[in-house]
């Protein structure tokens, strides 16, 4: 019944040009733990995807739809969208005690994060970016590392 009552509303809303996000979980989304080897796995398989400005995958990626690309299917955990809203939402941590997993943010400063990517270790990340998506150092020349934040515990 709910499949049917579903479709109607989707229905109606597609005949008046209204859209609609359906996010829908599966027994298998919930019952996966997250862990840091999920979340990576899904990262690395991007590699490569091109840059596209306001694009959430799966075939192309914007830095903050990238990273909530890999948080959804690498770890069931929906964040938000833009690049400003993961860093406000989130547990600042200091740049000693970043994590594999954590996202590190890029701007003008806590007001003006105009970039995010998914820390990976040994000073690398992945992000995407005019040249796609990457590994490459988070203290890189090109880009004004403002902070980290934390997400969500990984196994």
């Amino acid at each position: 019944m709910k499949k049917f009552v579903l479709k109607v509303v989707l229905t109606v809303a597609m005949m008046f040009g209204v859209s609609v996000a359906v996010n829908t979980v599966t027994h298998a989304d919930t019952a996966h733990a997250a862990s840091y080897s999920s979340v990576y796995k899904v990262a690395k398989q991007q590699l490569g995807k091109p840059y596209g400005w306001g694009a959430v995958g799966p075939y192309s990626f914007d830095c903050s739809g990238f990273t909530s690309y890999v948080y959804k299917k690498g770890a069931s955990k929906a964040i938000p969208r833009t690049a400003q809203a993961q860093f406000n939402k989130y547990k600042h941590v200091s740049t000693k005690n970043i994590q594999k997993g954590d996202l590190v943010f890029f701007g003008g400063n806590a007001a003006s994060i105009s970039h995010v990517g998914m820390y990976i270790g040994k000073g690398k990340m992945i992000d995407s970016q005019n040249r796609g998506v990457i590994t490459e150092a988070v203290m890189a020349p090109w880009w004004n590392y403002v902070g980290a934040a934390h997400v969500t515990d990984l196994d």
